[in-house]
């Protein structure tokens, strides 16, 4: 049984979202809420406009109509109780800094300098970078420098953390580590994630709900509560006959918006 809890109230609402570049019409009418504590995967076909969605949602972009209501106010800027870890860990970490001032960085005009070093301590640990303080990302494997990116959204203490196929750009065995320590992460702080990818085995594993998007011009194909019991455990939660249901209708959806996405070309 899920054991995520429902509020009446969704920390964020995205309201017939659409974004164009000039004629090239990439999101058509997206509307999906996030609850407060929920972790919401976003899949769709390539193409389907994941990032151009989440960048549209941080505030990094304008919407060409529709809105995002985060916290009941309309984004029309960055939010301050949002914070972004990106695909790009090499370009998303400053070279020139430690990982602890990497980390420390966004908290500046948030927090006292002691609250600061508390909160990077408590970061730096939970995603297991103790004693790598001192480390310059260029020190790094991948994994780690992803780990350090994590850190430094988790110190911020957010209220949602958007993720952008965050671990896309590292090896197979690593991005099991990284899935199973955004899990533990996310119990431990009690965060509310949006977190998107292109891997329906990721998207499944990790999510309360999935929200299936459509082929450009996008609009949201399916809303899937993710009915998988936690904690879960990469080897056991994989292996119930439920975890196969849900993957192979997720893929079946993606299968179906990547034909009619050919079919409108």
């Amino acid at each position: 049984m899920n054991n995520t809890v429902v509020h009446d109230q969704p920390i964020m609402q995205v309201v017939g979202l659409q974004k164009s570049y000039g004629d090239a019409r990439v999101l058509a009418d997206v509307t999906f809420d996030v609850q407060p504590g929920e972790f919401v995967c976003v899949v769709g076909p390539s193409g389907s406009g994941k990032t151009t969605l989440l960048r549209t949602i941080a505030g990094l972009q304008p919407s060409s109509a529709g809105e995002v209501i985060f916290e009941g106010e309309r984004v029309t800027e960055p939010p301050q109780k949002m914070a972004v870890v990106f695909q790009d860990y090499s370009r998303s970490l400053l070279p020139w800094m430690s990982v602890h001032d990497n980390v420390v960085l966004p908290m500046r005009n948030k927090f006292g300098a002691a609250e600061r070093e508390a909160k990077a301590a408590e970061a730096l640990k939970a995603v297991g970078l103790e004693g790598k303080e001192k480390l310059y990302p260029w020190e790094m494997s991948g994994g780690m420098q992803q780990r350090a990116a994590i850190a430094r959204g988790l110190a911020y203490e957010p209220d949602v953390l958007l993720m952008d196929e965050p671990f896309a750009a590292v090896d197979a065995q690593t991005r099991i580590e990284l899935e199973d320590l955004v899990l533990r992460v996310r119990d431990q702080f009690d965060q509310t994630v949006l977190f998107v990818t292109h891997d329906i085995d990721e998207a499944v594993y990790l999510a309360d709900r999935v929200i299936v998007l459509s082929g450009a011009p996008t609009t949201v194909t399916e809303d899937l509560r993710i009915d998988l019991p936690r904690p879960r455990h990469i080897v056991d939660t994989k292996a119930l006959p439920r975890y196969a249901e849900l993957r192979n209708h997720v893929l079946t959806l993606i299968q179906d918006a990547k034909s009619h996405s050919s079919l409108r070309r």
